[in-house]
């Protein structure tokens, strides 16, 4: 496909809000392309290179970008930058700039071709390179026509906005090959399996839909992480469910651990992050998809000393802890590895402990299938309780409703958040949130805590703040959560003015500096008399807490949330794990 033909299916996915003709445009588009670039054309639509996991960033900022467009089309930086102002998107920019020095160009680039120019840039590195980047991003938006530029500016800054995400492209493929939903579970089975959603696009396109009947775990490519269901009462749990494993629930942050003694593939990322040297592979994902392996130099190393296993996929939660005192710190202590430069500073500083509930793959073993009961056997030999670094998480198994709330109020005296209640004989369940794990909240609220469980919400945009919050420059902002499980849309729940921080209201305003847009997100449900100021793409997760949930004429989702408050920035969570409707529906009866 040449490019611009592709651009012209850009320019109609932009152009529409219709979340049908959205996935109808899609099925097409997979249905012209070639089997050679159809995962290409998957990556690029969402403004990627590469499946998330494998960290490819262009690394171009959009100082650097003014520049780049500045020299494709004859034009100095403040000329761009002034245009960028009265515009608001370097893309609409770059093609109005292009009609007026349109030079040569050359429509019969392809797909692949204009694919690995991008890929070329993201991948330069050393001495130079930013250098290099901006003059090859310069060439490559002087050879594109008007429309092609549009977007091809936009995919650097992940600002396509075409309103959409891989959970679209599942609906489409289905779409693609029988022209309704009807085949959707198929292929989100195969993608919880398996995360890359380029794979699966290139699979289905070349092999049909029997070729995702068999997918299995592989080791390197993150499974979907098993979610939490919410049930009211510790009965309801243990007549639902009947046996159960409780386990303690962690402050931390979820990991996928991949680990062979045998390396697998090309490494990617240098092995100088560490201080040792191995042929192996190792790799960490958050639920996020989101390769975290130079945040966890310490695991790495414990890993090749503390598991008992050729190979294996683990799921756990990694805490940091105070080295004084033995205590646990909070999430915001744990995150502060992201910042990679001073990562061996901070590992120092906050040494982790991982707690490992559940095994996925060992020794060429896919184990999504076997009860959890069996799967923790198979844990147990494992990972070795003398472990200091890697270790089970602990875990009783009974049929008893005391029995649990007593082991309940144990982990809520230690500091922790409660516990997850597993049902010992289901299977893994990749990406779904059904009874199999349940998290316990049981009468939380009614001991003074608020809700029985909080938020996980998108920031939708800002208000401009007056008085004190005029220095801030945001006075309010716009929460929402998703409409339902496998959908884009987001409805608001709640504006939020108060129960932040001075320090928490410069980083909202600093996070959303990096999304606004200039209008309203089309995946966006917001009344007209709730309009913020400044609009954000979703992208900024925050966890929000609250006294309850009342009844809203106003707010799209319904509902509202009474006295919300900021808990924490969800730094390490995607939109598409924000709350649904039929959560927050859920939360609105169990208050009753």
């Amino acid at each position: 496909m040449k490019f611009t033909n592709f651009a012209d299916y850009l320019a109609r996915l932009e152009a529409t809000s219709s979340r049908l003709a959205i996935t109808e445009i899609l099925a097409e588009l997979f249905k012209k392309a070639s089997a050679d670039e159809v995962d290409k054309i998957c990556y690029l639509s969402l403004g990627q290179l590469a499946p998330l996991y494998e960290g490819v960033e262009f690394n171009l900022a959009e100082k650097l970008l003014f520049r780049a467009v500045g020299q494709a089309f004859k034009a100095s930086e403040e000329e761009v930058k002034r245009e960028y102002k009265k515009i608001g998107d370097l893309g609409e920019v770059a093609q109005r700039l292009k009609t007026l020095n349109s030079g040569k160009e050359n429509r019969d680039l392809s797909v692949n071709q204009v694919y690995e120019m991008l890929l070329a840039i993201a991948e330069e590195g050393g001495s130079g390179s930013v250098e290099r980047k901006v003059r090859k991003m310069a060439e490559l938006l002087g050879f594109l026509d008007k429309l092609s530029v549009k977007y091809v500016v936009r995919i650097p800054l992940g600002r396509l906005r075409l309103g959409f995400s891989d959970l679209t492209i599942l609906d489409a493929l289905s779409w693609m090959l029988k022209g309704d939903k009807s085949q959707r579970n198929i292929i989100e089975e195969a993608f919880n399996v398996q995360a890359d959603i380029g794979n699966i696009v290139r699979l289905v396109k070349v092999k049909g839909l029997d070729s995702l009947k068999d997918l299995r775990v592989r080791l390197g490519v993150p499974v979907m992480s098993g979610l939490c269901q919410r049930l009211p009462t510790a009965d309801e749990m243990i007549t639902k469910m009947g046996k159960v494993a409780v386990e303690p629930k962690y402050d931390g942050t979820r990991l996928q651990m991949h680990f062979s003694r045998k390396k697998i593939e090309k490494e990617k990322e240098s092995l100088m992050l560490f201080d040792f040297k191995t042929e192996g592979f190792i790799r960490t994902f958050t639920r996020n998809l989101e390769n975290t392996t130079p945040m966890f130099p310490d695991l790495a190393k414990a890993a090749w000393q503390e598991i008992n296993a050729q190979e294996v996929i683990l799921d756990g939660e990694a805490i940091g802890f105070d080295l004084k005192t033995g205590k646990f710190l909070p999430f915001q202590e744990t995150i502060k590895r992201k910042r990679k430069h001073d990562v061996s500073l901070t590992a120092q500083k906050i040494p982790l402990r991982y707690y490992v509930f559940d095994v996925l793959f060992k020794d060429g073993r896919d184990l999504l299938k076997l009860p959890l009961s069996e799967r923790r056997t198979i844990l147990e030999k494992t990972i070795s309780p003398k472990n200091r670094t890697i270790l089970i998480s602990p875990q009783i198994v009974t049929d008893q409703v005391d029995v649990l709330r007593t082991y309940h109020d144990e982990q809520k005296q230690k500091g922790l958040e409660g516990v997850v209640v597993k049902k010992w004989s289901a299977p893994y369940d990749p990406g779904r949130r059904g009874f199999t794990w349940v998290k316990f909240k049981e009468e939380e609220s009614k001991k003074g805590g608020g809700l029985a469980d909080t938020l996980e919400c998108v920031v939708m945009g800002y208000y401009r703040g007056k008085g004190k919050r005029a220095g801030f420059g945001i006075g309010a902002f716009l929460v929402g959560i998703r409409e339902a499980e496998n959908s884009d849309t987001f409805l608001t729940i709640s504006k939020i003015g108060t129960g932040l921080t001075d320090e928490q209201w410069r980083e909202l305003k600093a996070k959303s500096e990096n999304f606004k847009v200039k209008s309203e997100p089309k995946q966006y449900k917001v009344n007209k008399n709730l309009e913020p100021d400044v609009w954000c793409e979703p992208k900024i997760m925050v966890e929000i807490q609250a006294d309850n949930i009342t009844v809203s004429p106003i707010h799209t989702a319904g509902l509202a949330l009474r006295f919300p408050r900021l808990v924490r920035f969800r730094d390490l969570k995607a939109a598409s794990q924000a709350t649904t409707l039929t959560e927050a529906k859920k939360l609105f009866r169990m208050q009753k």
